[in-house]
C-alpha cells in the first residue's frame, strides 16, 4: 500500500513547489479514463444507498437519524448512526497515540491511499454529489471528484513537507575545552488533538477534504459532521478512510462520521475541550461564532464575501462578456468564488467594438447570459438546480434590490421535473445603497453598480472586500497602470485578483496545485486552501534530548 503512493506523493511535493499545471486524477468522466461501465456502477452504487441504513461500522447511540432531500426532487431516504458527542470525542482520543507514532511518512502514504480510493469510486460520489448539492452531472463529478480529490493530495504535501522542515534527529557537538559537548537529540512531530470538520451543502467534499486531509496527515484524527442536507458523499468517504486505515493495521476511529438530526451538534462538537481543530465552510454568522467561541480550538473558517469584478475597458468585448456569463451562470453562482458586485464607470468603457455606455455594458453581460442559457435542456447541465430554499427566496426578492437589468426564470428540467432550477437576475443598484451591496446575496444575483470612475471602483473594492471579505476579485482593462493599481488594491484588500479572463479560465474556479483558494488576509477566509499556515498549526516539534 504504502510504496505503491510514494511516487504520487513525491510528485505532490514537486507540484506544491513549481505551482504549475499538474493533476492526479483525470478530471474527464469518459470511459476512455475510468474504465467501461465505470460510469453504471457508480450509479448503481449511489442507487444502492437510496432508502437503506448507511453500511458503516460505527456505534450508535440510538435510532438512526437522516433527512437528505435531492434539490432535483428525490427523497434520499439514507439513515446514518445517531451520533454521540462523548462515544465520538473518546475513541477519536484512543485512536490518536498510534497514528502518532506511525510518523508522518505512514501517515502521509496512508492518506494517499484513502484519496486514490475515493478517486476509484468518483462515479458513486458524483451521483451522491450531484442529489445533495443540487449540481449538474459533469460539474459535481469533476468539482466532487478529481478537483476535490487533487485538494486532498495538496493537503497532504503540504502537511508533510511542514513535519519535515526541522528533520527527526540531530546529533549536537559543542566545541568546549576538552571534551566537546555531544548530545544526541529526537524531534518528534506531535499533534495537537481532535479535529472536527463541519460540511457545507454546496460543495460538501470539496471544501472539506483540505481540512480533513491536513488533520489526518499531521496526526490528529478527525470527525467529519456533514451538512444534514449533504452527508452521503461525506459518509462514503469516510467509510473509505475507514477501511485503508484498518487495512494498514490502525484504529479505524481515526476518521469518524457524525450526523446531525435537528440543530446544535455541531456547536456541541466545536467546542468540546477535546476538540482541538475546527473546519468549517458555511455562513459568516456561524464562522464568526465559531471563531469567537471554539477558544480551545485552531479555528479555520471559509465564510461568505463580496466577490468584486471590475470593468475599466477590455480588448475583447465578447470574450469579457462570455466569460463573466459563464461565472454568474455556473452552479448558478452557489459558488463561494462567484462574481457578485461588477462595478462599471457611468461614462462607460473603451473596447475592440468602440466606446460602450454602462447601460450597453449592462444591457450585454444579460445579453450573453440569456444566449448562454436559452436552450434549457443544455441550460440546467451549466446551472444545476438551487441548493435550498433559501437560495430560492433571495432569487425571488432580488428584483426589490434595485432595477431589475435581467429577470431570471424557472426552468424546467427534462429529466427531473422537480427539480429548483433558475437563472440568474442582474440588478442595478445604487451607488448610494453600501447597504444593498455589502451584503453577500448568495446564488444566481448579481449587481452592477455605476461607479464614478475606474479610480472609485478600485476604492470601493478595496474597501468593501476589507471591511467584508471575498474570496475573488477581477478586473478588465487595457491599461497596464490601472491593471497595476488594481494589483495594489487586491494586495491591500487581501485577496486574490484575475485580470482580462476571456477564455476558458474562469474567475470562479481555482486549480489545485497553483491556485490558493482564499488568502486568510481578508474576513472571508481565516486561511488559505492550501499553504504552510493551514497545515502549521495542526501539529507540535516535540523534542527529547540526551548525552551521546
Amino acid at each position: 500500500m504504502f510504496e505503491q503512493n510514494r511516487e504520487t506523493l513525491d510528485q505532490a511535493l514537486s507540484a506544491i513547489s513549481e505551482r504549475g499545471y499538474w493533476s492526479a486524477y483525470p478530471e474527464s468522466p469518459s470511459p476512455r479514463v475510468y474504465g467501461e461501465g465505470a460510469a453504471e456502477r457508480g450509479k448503481e452504487a449511489f442507487e444502492a444507498y437510496l432508502g437503506q441504513p448507511f453500511p458503516t461500522d460505527q456505534q450508535s447511540s440510538g435510532d438512526p437519524v437522516g433527512a437528505e432531500r435531492s434539490p432535483y426532487g428525490i427523497d434520499l431516504g439514507v439513515t446514518y448512526p445517531r451520533p454521540d458527542v462523548a462515544t465520538l470525542v473518546a475513541a477519536a482520543k484512543a485512536a490518536l497515540p498510534a497514528w502518532r507514532d506511525a510518523g508522518p511518512g505512514a501517515r502521509a502514504l496512508a492518506c494517499v491511499e484513502i484519496v486514490n480510493r475515493i478517486n476509484k469510486r468518483s462515479f458513486e460520489i458524483a451521483n451522491a454529489v450531484q442529489h445533495t448539492s443540487g449540481q449538474a452531472f459533469v460539474m459535481a463529478f469533476q468539482a466532487g471528484g478529481p478537483h476535490a480529490q487533487d485538494r486532498a493530495l495538496e493537503a497532504i504535501a503540504y502537511g508533510y513537507a511542514a513535519m519535515n522542515v526541522s528533520g527527526q534527529a540531530a546529533r549536537w557537538e559543542k566545541p568546549a575545552k576538552g571534551d566537546p559537548l555531544v548530545m544526541e537529540k529526537t524531534f518528534t512531530v506531535v499533534p495537537r488533538g481532535v479535529g472536527l470538520v463541519i460540511g457545507c451543502n454546496t460543495f460538501p467534499t470539496w471544501n472539506s477534504y483540505p481540512g480533513l486531509f491536513a488533520s489526518l496527515v499531521t496526526g490528529n484524527p478527525v470527525i467529519v459532521k456533514p451538512h444534514e442536507r449533504a452527508v452521503l458523499p461525506l459518509a462514503i468517504s469516510v467509510q473509505i478512510a475507514r477501511e485503508v486505515l484498518a487495512e494498514a493495521g490502525y484504529d479505524a476511529n481515526l476518521v469518524q462520521l457524525a450526523v446531525e438530526e435537528g440543530r446544535g451538534l455541531a456547536t456541541e462538537l466545536a467546542t468540546h475541550p477535546d476538540v482541538r481543530i475546527v473546519d468549517f465552510t458555511g455562513s459568516t454568522a456561524y464562522g464568526d461564532w465559531l471563531e469567537a467561541n471554539a477558544r480551545q480550538a485552531l479555528v479555520h473558517t471559509e465564510k461568505a464575501g463580496l466577490n468584486t469584478v471590475v470593468i475599466d475597458s477590455t480588448g475583447a468585448y465578447k470574450g469579457m462578456l462570455g466569460n463573466l456569463a459563464f461565472s454568474l451562470a455556473l452552479y448558478s453562482g452557489q459558488m463561494c468564488t462567484a462574481p457578485q458586485n461588477i462595478l462599471v464607470p457611468t461614462g462607460g468603457i473603451d473596447t475592440d467594438e468602440g466606446h460602450k455606455s454602462f447601460d450597453e455594458v449592462a444591457a450585454g453581460i444579460a445579453g450573453a447570459v440569456g444566449r448562454l442559457l436559452g436552450d434549457e435542456a443544455r441550460a440546467v447541465e451549466l446551472t444545476g438546480a438551487l441548493a435550498n430554499p433559501g437560495v430560492l427566496a433571495r432569487v425571488e426578492a432580488a428584483a426589490g434590490l434595485g432595477e431589475v437589468v435581467l429577470e431570471s426564470r424557472a426552468i424546467k428540467h427534462p429529466s427531473f421535473p422537480e427539480a429548483t432550477v433558475r437563472t440568474p437576475v442582474i440588478v442595478r443598484v445604487d451607488p448610494a445603497r453600501a447597504d444593498v451591496y455589502t451584503e453577500e446575496h448568495f446564488g444566481p444575483i448579481s449587481l452592477i453598480i455605476p461607479v464614478e470612475s475606474t479610480e472609485a471602483a478600485l476604492d470601493l473594492l478595496r474597501e468593501t472586500v476589507s471591511a467584508h471579505g471575498a474570496l475573488t476579485a477581477s478586473v478588465y482593462s487595457t491599461s497596464e497602470d490601472v491593471l497595476a493599481h488594481a494589483g495594489k488594491a487586491a494586495l491591500d484588500a487581501g485577496v486574490n485578483l484575475s485580470c482580462n479572463l476571456t477564455g476558458g479560465v474562469f474567475v470562479n474556479q481555482s486549480a489545485a496545485f497553483s491556485d490558493f483558494h482564499g488568502s486568510g488576509a481578508n474576513p472571508a477566509a481565516t486561511a488559505s486552501l492550501t499553504d504552510p499556515g493551514y497545515v502549521a498549526g495542526r501539529f507540535h516539534v516535540v523534542q527529547s534530548r540526551r548525552h551521546a
